[in-house]
């Protein structure tokens, strides 16, 4: 099982530029930031730009994986996601993890438009594979229901080769057979319900799922990293080293590679405590 660390965007980077340090420090194997303009969860704080953020902790850090948690088409364009994705690779050294989901309603009606789930879910679909050329091919030619290009220069792509790995936020068939179709791993949040059995049953209903669609594709059950959020469930996993001993182990039991926590604030959402934090990182040196 590898562990990652949400650090969110919304303080300095003086303020910041430790946590990441010590995400590295904790024996943390990947640290990640929202990717939004504004971040429903903490509407009214600052949010800084995610690959900035992630250039610079590439600077700080020289072990840990960095990854946008997640970037989705709702205002940047592919060609240009391309270009940041590469860039963060190459200054990280090849450590970048490209998050990649549809994206919410918030960040859509931030930049003047009014866009369904359905429609959202149709441009992550161009999106996705669209942007899998621009950091695989050159002279790229394009023309869709959303997105043309003509001629597009797309070199320099990345330190890996043939392209930093996406991992694809899935919940529902569609995007999960986009995330079996172009992903190198697949990460979830899991339903919206106010029990934490509702939330587990539902993870598990995921999973089951994911693996149907690996096997209907001609791929092993098991032939993906499989990511959870473990604090969109309803109890925050770091409300106490125990907790998160014991979701870390069901996500396990479920068959998950990678388990993401979130850096405690001193309020909601994820209120908790760097005591904390800091007893379970104890448990992964």
């Amino acid at each position: 099982m590898r562990h990652g660390l949400t650090i969110l965007p919304e303080l300095s980077w003086r303020e910041t530029a430790p946590r990441w340090s010590a995400a590295e420090q904790m024996g943390f194997d990947h640290a990640w930031t929202y990717d939004h303009l504004v971040w429903g969860g903490i509407p009214d704080q600052a949010c800084y730009s995610a690959y900035p953020t992630l250039a610079a902790a590439a600077t700080v850090t020289e072990r840990i994986g960095l990854g946008s948690f997640v970037s989705s088409p709702n205002f940047r364009h592919p060609a240009l996601l391309a270009r940041d994705i590469a860039t963060v690779d190459d200054i990280s050294g090849g450590r970048f993890l490209a998050g990649l989901g549809a994206g919410g309603d918030l960040d859509v009606r931030n930049v003047g438009e009014e866009r369904t789930l359905r429609e959202r879910v149709d441009r992550f679909h161009e999106y996705v594979p669209l942007l899998h050329r621009f950091l695989t091919e050159d002279h790229v030619e394009h023309s869709g229901e959303f997105y043309a290009t003509t001629d597009l220069r797309t070199r320099p792509g990345g330190v890996r080769e043939p392209r930093p790995p996406f991992v694809i936020a899935a919940n529902g068939p569609r995007s999960l057979r986009l995330a079996v179709a172009h992903g190198d791993g697949w990460v979830t949040t899991g339903p919206s319900v106010e029990t934490m059995d509702a939330w587990w049953a539902g993870v598990g209903g995921l999973v089951d799922r994911l693996a149907e669609t690996l096997t209907k594709a001609g791929r092993p059950a098991d032939d993906l990293d499989r990511y959870l959020l473990l604090d969109s469930a309803p109890r925050y996993s770091l409300e106490s080293a125990e907790l998160f001993t014991d979701m870390v182990g069901r996500a396990e039991g479920l068959g998950f590679t990678d388990v993401i926590t979130t850096w405690p604030r001193p309020e909601s959402p994820y209120a908790g405590s760097e005591a904390t934090l800091e007893a379970v990182a104890a448990g992964l040196r």
